[in-house]
């Protein structure tokens, strides 16, 4: 496991990570705690330019940050990228599989590809991310994987099928790699926020969907979450070994609700879909 500063948190200080997704939205943030921290970042992301104006912004801190492009879906890739920074740093304290996509839409709408392309990014863009880091770890005793989900990855909704599909499994990959990941001084987060003021909250329509009101409206919010304090919360997850990091309250109390009375749940998302239905935008 990290270490502990004295109020609780995880000493970051000359620890080392790897942030995939880095170049915007919530790998930016985390990149940008962790440097602040100390830590030694390789901010890693399929657009380079974009790692590399986070890095660029993060100059003279206490930490030191790398962009190093890297597409997810490419096993190899993400191994070679680890094995470099092992290779030059000599550990890995962190491996954050933070890179994802999204689709919004009906869901008789989404093509082969669209299905191919979100599986591969969301749920083996994290297989190849464990694959990879987990290995050190175990050959270190200590360390921390830390798998980007969402609430989608706990309480279901249409118009973001796909999504919510992979991140159900980036919740279950966590969970059950984080009973066997303790006997080896590693822990496991699995990171789950409703709508995060990010880019993707405007990406991925399909049939219409517009997504960053769904996402909102889904959550009773006008507003999305902060992706800086978001990356506060994991650092702070991390360092109380939690196994979920659910924000905000309001998401907890709908997983809550969600686990007693399922049923009562799925009637209520099937409203609330029908709802968003009515509010496509016609496309063309």
């Amino acid at each position: 496991m990290l270490g502990r500063r004295r109020r609780g948190g995880p000493d970051l200080a000359g620890k080392v990570a790897i942030v995939t997704g880095g170049g915007s939205g919530i790998g930016a943030a985390l990149t940008g705690a962790l440097a602040a921290e100390g830590a030694q970042v390789a901010c890693a992301d399929i657009d380079l330019p974009a790692a590399q104006r986070v890095a660029s912004s993060l100059l003279g801190g206490p930490g030191t940050v790398r962009a190093v492009r890297l597409d997810v879906t490419d096993g190899a890739a993400v191994q070679r990228v680890v094995d470099d920074v092992v290779a030059e740093s000599g550990r890995l304290d962190l491996m954050f599989n933070n890179a994802g996509i999204t689709w919004g839409g009906p869901t008789e709408m989404l093509t082969p590809e669209q299905w191919n392309a979100i599986i591969d990014v969301n749920i083996r863009g994290v297989v190849h991310g464990v694959a990879a880091a987990y290995p050190v770890m175990i050959e270190q005793r200590s360390g921390a994987i830390v798998n980007t989900a969402s609430m989608g990855g706990l309480v279901a909704a249409g118009l973001i099928t796909s999504y919510v599909m992979t991140k159900h499994a980036v919740v279950g990959l966590s969970l059950a790699l984080r009973t066997e990941a303790a006997g080896h001084g590693v822990t496991v987060l699995a990171v789950c926020p409703s709508a995060v003021e990010t880019p993707i909250l405007d990406k991925g329509s399909v049939g219409g969907f517009v997504g960053r009101s769904y996402y909102l409206a889904s959550q009773g919010s006008s507003t999305a979450y902060d992706a800086d304090r978001l990356a506060q919360d994991t650092l702070a997850a991390i360092g109380r070994d939690q196994p979920l990091l659910v924000v905000p309250r309001r998401s907890r109390i709908t997983w809550r609700i969600q686990r007693l009375a399922p049923g009562l749940t799925n009637r209520l998302a099937a409203q609330f879909i029908d709802r968003q239905r009515g509010q496509l935008r016609p496309e063309g």
